[in-house]
């Protein structure tokens, strides 16, 4: 089995996320699609495949991943063109829920502090 060192590993997945990051746009160009952001990408140590987790605004997300899915062959193909190493991984989307979760907790924690306050008042 062929390893790989952590650091080009590293650096391979950072290069797929700024390739994807301007192929996307450009190749899947559709208004439901809303704005895609990537937010990181995960290689297996074999480099056979790529985690690419992302983000969406303006459509669902469901939606947003059947389409990159759809699409995950071609957009392989063209990196494949990019970046000169012998394999490129197959690309499987997934949608990254935790900015979501992040802005749900900041809201909730707003509303605590709101609900304290307003208690300290009275």
């Amino acid at each position: 089995m062929h390893k790989t060192s952590p650091h080009r590993n590293q650096r391979l997945a950072d290069q797929i996320q700024r390739d994807l990051a301007e192929l996307i746009p450009r190749e899947l160009r559709s208004p439901t699609l809303g704005l895609i952001t990537l937010q990181s990408v995960e290689l297996t140590p074999d480099l056979a495949h790529a985690k690419v987790f992302f983000t969406v605004l303006g459509a669902e997300p469901e939606y947003a991943a059947k389409a990159l899915q759809e699409k995950a062959g071609y957009l392989h193909s063209l990196l494949f063109k990019r970046l000169h190493i012998h394999t490129v991984p197959t690309l499987h989307f997934h949608y990254d829920s935790s900015v979501e979760h992040g802005i749900e907790m900041s809201r909730l924690i707003d509303q605590a502090v709101d609900s304290d306050r307003k208690d300290e008042a009275q």
